[in-house]
């Protein structure tokens, strides 16, 4: 048994100036490539924490694609539903400032559409004995709709990112169906047309139990960069856990390391805040290294009591 990752994988093209960065100007700097993506990352995070998740995922039909499944398999996630198509991976290219932080991007989206077929074809297989499914709400109305299904079959829950939440805004019903929704303070006032910017942690705490409630989302958590995170859910759990101040290297990937805590932490059966607190961990573990995923842990390391496969 296993959490399943289903979503998409990108290549990531990262640019850091060696001095200060003029958006007009020539910078010198380094340029790298890493293998990126929501739910690759999501993938591989979990994995580094020594569970042995399940990817639902597309890859190109080259060299490159072969590498992203070499790497996979190497941190032990399961790669059997991952399929090799024309343009099946995606492309990222961001430029970061001096302080680590992101100055510009231009992403080039996959075609996910066989996604559809894979879950058609195996996903009663994939998810009668899952723990959890962890889903990219903006991958496709089609392909949310039958992870949804298939979930509420074998009755497991579902925790869902987004890389987009102008997308994932437009199906408001999908979030309904999902145990816990993770997203950062910009994409949660998309979520709810609320001035989020202008609040404190403690008024968002305040507004986010009658949000939820009035939009029927069981559970939410908000993530506000470097002051920390916000979380609630309809059963009455509400409060905020302070970032973990760290020297940044590079903030990509941070966001999917903390939503690959969280879903860790309530798949086995922690609270809200102590999820919360496993997401913040490994977030911060990511934003001090130009990687996109969080170095390796123990489940003990993470308050998590959980036997492991040993290699």
């Amino acid at each position: 048994m296993a959490i399943v990752v289903v979503g998409a994988v990108f290549v990531d093209v990262k640019g850091f100036p060696e001095d200060l960065y003029l958006p007009t100007g020539r910078n010198a700097g380094s340029i790298e490539f890493v293998h990126g993506g929501v739910g690759r990352n999501v993938a591989e995070d979990i994995a580094n924490v020594e569970l042995r998740p399940t990817f639902v995922s597309l890859v190109d039909e080259s060299a490159q694609g072969e590498d992203v499944l070499r790497k996979l398999r190497n941190h032990k996630v399961n790669t059997d539903y991952i399929r090799a198509v024309p343009n099946g991976m995606g492309m990222w290219l961001a430029v970061f400032d001096q302080t680590g932080d992101l100055a510009g991007s231009i992403s080039q989206r996959p075609e996910l559409r066989p996604l559809c077929g894979i879950l058609d074809e195996k996903g009663d297989e994939i998810f009668k004995n899952a723990d959890s499914v962890v889903i990219e709400a903006d991958i496709g109305k089609g392909i949310v709709k039958r992870v949804l299904d298939l979930a509420e079959k074998y009755g497991k829950p579902v925790y869902g990112v987004v890389a987009n939440m102008g997308i994932a805004s437009e199906r408001r019903d999908f979030l309904q169906r999902m145990d816990c929704f993770v997203c950062n303070q910009a994409e949660a006032g998309i979520l709810f047309v609320a001035d989020y910017d202008a609040m404190t942690p403690e008024e968002m705490c305040e507004d986010l139990p009658a949000r939820l409630e009035s939009a029927n989302i069981p559970a939410i958590v908000v993530t506000l960069g470097s002051r920390g995170s916000v979380y609630a859910n309809r059963a009455g759990e509400v409060g905020f856990f302070p970032a973990e101040h760290v020297k940044v290297r590079d903030t990509t990937g941070a966001g999917d390391a903390f939503c690959a805590g969280v879903a860790i932490g309530l798949t086995y059966h922690k609270t809200m805040r102590e999820a919360v607190e496993i997401g913040t961990r490994l977030a911060a573990s990511v934003i001090k290294v130009s990687e996109n995923v969080c170095p390796r842990f123990r489940p003990k390391e993470l308050g998590l009591e959980i036997e492991v496969e040993e290699e």
